[in-house]
């Protein structure tokens, strides 16, 4: 939030502190912390304390400097009045300036009469006194504030007092509006970064559906972060055939997008060269055992549609069974073995089914039918089977119903389908 008011102080010259003009000091010091604590844009921070304090109190110059640690150097961040420098401009920590000596003593540096000041380096010739206060929160030096005065010794002993006093508060807004930003920054470089892995991941699937007369075949995936772990591809072979895919790598986001991503490349180098889809099973869960974090896994339904012959050839690593139907009957198919792969050695055994003209097989993750509907009740089995019976079934249509059945609410997991419906 942005205030819209000014910092000021009554810069009256005043005889030092009486009970009175410290309660009056306090309230507007306390004032001015709200103000400037409440701005998180350091930039804007900055501008604001220097142009303010010049305001309240007559000043010619006012400059914040910044400290730079690793090139012990101090930057100049806000300022107001001075034509010699710009932001940017730099100071060596205890060898330029009084800014420079205050960032090496921790301590302030008033110079009633600039020319007779060993540390002063000129700026605005109207300048004749100076004041230098650290910007310290604890024992680290956070940077050096700065007001110049066009006359002689103008900093009362009471305005010094006040000055301290809200460099205390300056420090530790600008303190905060730095890790503020440097926390922003960094949570839109991972913005970025996971938008860029989702733009590869969306490369990485399907451009489009495969064409095969007498077949419709459709696949989608929606994962419920901007990256995630299920995916599915359709493999084209020399003679005619395709390889489905559909698996879900354990966990979410941006891990098992990654996981994703080397197991597709692997499943398809041993899809080309290997012939049945137990062996290419057995294969990948060979590589992926040697190279899975321990605790990970996937789990996966890989088969080969040959439409000449009308077959789907399939094996199963842990997945779920895929859904058959045909002439209004709905069943689930299992194999005999299959352990998710990325666990332990195995083997995998095959299942073959005739796809006769108006049977449907459909491929799906658990995201699918573990939706949680506003009741709590699971989208469920039942509820798949029924959606992939209607006529204009397709992977969209089955995605949109479970999106329906869960109010549209944002799904807590990976959703994937693939869906082939032979023409009657």
């Amino acid at each position: 939030m942005t205030p819209t008011a000014t910092v000021t102080f009554d810069h009256t010259r005043t005889p030092p502190f009486s009970l009175g003009n410290q309660v009056d000091d306090l309230q507007q010091i306390e004032k001015a912390a709200k103000k400037i604590n409440s701005i998180l844009d350091l930039n804007q921070l900055v501008d604001k304390i220097v142009n303010d304090v010049a305001r309240s109190f007559g000043c010619v110059e006012a400059n914040i400097y910044l400290h730079e640690p690793d090139k012990q150097e101090m930057v100049l961040a806000g300022v107001h009045g001075c034509s010699a420098h710009g932001k940017g401009h730099r100071l060596k920590v205890g060898k330029e300036g009084m800014v420079g000596y205050v960032a090496s003593t921790g301590q302030m540096r008033y110079a009633p009469d600039v020319r007779k000041d060993e540390y002063y380096q000129a700026c605005e010739n109207s300048t004749l006194s100076e004041v230098a206060i650290p910007l310290q929160v604890g024992n680290r030096l956070i940077g050096v504030f700065t007001a110049s005065h066009p006359e002689l010794d103008a900093f009362s002993r009471q305005q010094l007092r006040i000055l301290q006093a809200l460099c205390e508060h300056v420090a530790v807004a600008v303190h905060n509006a730095r890790r503020f930003g440097s926390e922003r920054a960094e949570r839109e470089a991972m913005d970025r970064e996971v938008q860029e892995a989702r733009i590869i991941q969306q490369a990485l699937l399907p451009k489009s559906s495969p064409y095969m007369p007498g077949f419709a075949v459709s696949g989608l995936t929606v994962p419920a972060r901007a990256v995630g772990g299920d995916w599915y591809d359709f493999i084209p072979f020399p003679d005619g055939r395709w390889g489905l895919v559909l698996a879900d790598v354990s966990g979410k986001g941006t891990a098992a997008a990654l996981l994703m991503s080397a197991t597709r490349g692997m499943l398809r180098s041993l899809a080309e060269a290997c012939c049945g889809p137990g062996e290419v099973l057995s294969k990948l869960n060979g590589m992926l055992v040697d190279d899975f974090p321990a605790g990970k896994f996937v789990t996966m339904v890989y088969g080969v549609l040959d439409p000449k012959a009308q077959t789907f050839t399939f094996a199963n690593a842990g997945h779920l069974h895929p859904l058959f139907i045909n002439g209004g009957d709905a069943r689930f198919l299992n194999v005999e073995r299959g352990l998710p792969l990325g666990l332990g050695c195995g083997d995998y055994s095959e299942c073959q089914i005739i796809l006769s003209p108006g049977s449907r097989l459909v491929l799906y993750s658990d995201g699918i039918t573990e939706a949680v509907g506003t009741n709590g009740e699971e989208y469920g089995l039942d509820r798949l089977a029924a959606q992939s019976m209607c006529p204009a079934a397709s992977a969209l249509s089955i995605i949109d119903d479970v999106r329906a059945f869960a109010n549209d609410a944002v799904l807590s997991d990976d959703t994937s389908v693939v869906f082939v419906g032979v023409n009657g």
